[in-house]
């Protein structure tokens, strides 16, 4: 198995200092490369920069600037440079294929936030000592930073990334002949209707609150951010009271983002831990969450008829709040690891089909919460019926792959 280990760092002042300029530093090669290729597509006609070639100048670089380009790693440097050559080809593949292309960007200083060392010993060494209570990582340039590490570490190490978040540091390694700790079977299954009402529930009757991360800070987070908005533009970025304000918006939200993780990792590790198989809808959030399409008014050119955006808005932020997305991606990697079975079945009207009488029809969900059959009259909670419904197509899909 692969998995990947997140860990804090802790770094000192000096430290911390360091690893702000490894950032900034990978960001101008980044940028710099980037504008190698435009100006190569602008001015020689229309020549192709690819990697092999930045790469290959990578000695002349770090020879010209030793301060900014020398003292880093150089697998971190084209570790980086394939960073910017996976953006082109996405940007071909999109071209390609006719969807919106967009053509990489440049990178601001503040959203350039991970340095990656293909190979551990590279650049950056984890190697904790036995005997030593502290963990450390080696990092060139910067030392030996002090590490949280909350959890051992299984299989070996490949890649380590070194990340920054708001005003933290962590330190991500990818590993490979990680060893799945499979749990005692317990011949349970079930099924899950993921919701905004209720975060989940399942084809047992059982409801799991919505915690609503986004919507307990609303207050909060509104107040930093007119508070961020009161700074004019010619101001923004030079003044240590507005980059103080951005750094509350930005504290605000990582906190959210990491209250909302460790709510899905707990919920899915007590599901993996009772249940055998455990069946969900398989959802395509971003299809769900986007705007509807404008509607001209035939009789005011230039003028467009309700559309329902507002009310789509506010579904569209209660879903991205509860993060299905994260949460089935974290359900299955650790049913993964756990020997678990987690199956995802088709989603289309396992609210609107009868689980007595199999009618399927858009009259029977009442409302948001009751579910009320025109054929047979069975009446249930809407999300209770989905589960069943998703419960009974996963043990088709069962039979049927058997």
């Amino acid at each position: 198995m692969i998995r990947a280990y997140k860990f804090l760092l802790r770094p000192t002042a000096r430290q911390t200092a360091a690893l702000g300029e490894m950032l900034r530093d990978h960001c101008s090669l980044y940028n710099g490369a980037l504008q190698e290729r435009r100006d190569a597509y602008r001015h020689t006609s229309k020549a192709n920069v690819r990697y092999g070639d930045q790469s290959a100048q990578l000695k002349e670089i770090r020879a010209f600037d030793p301060e900014r380009q020398g003292r880093w790693s150089f697998s971190s440097q084209q570790a980086t440079l394939r960073r910017l050559d996976k953006a082109f080809q996405a940007f071909f593949r999109r071209v390609k294929t006719g969807q919106s292309p967009g053509y990489p960007r440049f990178k601001g200083a503040g959203h350039f936030d991970t340095v990656t060392f293909p190979k551990d010993g590279d650049g950056c060494r984890w190697d904790p000592t036995p005997h030593d209570p502290v963990t450390r990582v080696r990092i060139q340039g910067v030392g030996h930073v002090r590490v949280h590490q909350h959890r051992p570490v299984r299989g070996r190490v490949k890649t380590i990334s070194v990340k920054r978040e708001g005003t933290r540091w962590y330190i991500v390694l990818s590993c490979d002949n990680v060893p799945a700790e499979e749990l005692p079977p317990t011949g349970a299954i079930v099924g899950i209707d993921m919701g905004v009402a209720h975060f989940l529930t399942t084809s047992d009757g059982e409801h799991v609150a919505n915690p609503r991360f986004l919507t307990a800070m609303a207050d909060e987070l509104a107040e930093a951010q007119r508070s961020l908005a009161t700074f004019p533009k010619r101001t923004r970025q030079r003044t240590k009271r507005h980059r103080a304000a951005a750094r509350k918006v930005a504290k605000l939200y990582g906190k959210i983002r990491r209250q909302r993780a460790d709510f899905h990792h707990k919920t899915a590790r007590a599901l993996v831990r009772d249940l055998d198989v455990i069946a969900h809808e398989r959802l395509n959030t971003a299809g769900l969450t986007k705007s509807p399409a404008p509607k001209p008014d035939p009789d005011q050119p230039g003028g467009f008829l309700p559309n329902g955006a507002a009310v789509k808005a506010g579904l569209n932020r209660s879903i991205l709040d509860a993060g299905w997305a994260q949460f089935l991606g974290i359900l299955a990697n650790k049913a993964e690891s756990a020997g678990r079975l987690v199956v995802p079945v088709d989603a289309r009207n396992t609210s609107r089909t009868c689980p007595e009488c199999e009618h399927v029809a858009k009259e029977n969900r009442v409302t948001q919460a009751k579910f009320e059959c025109t054929a047979c009259g069975f009446a249930a909670n809407a999300d209770h019926v989905g589960a069943r419904n998703v419960l009974s197509r996963a043990g088709l899909a069962l039979c049927t792959a058997a």
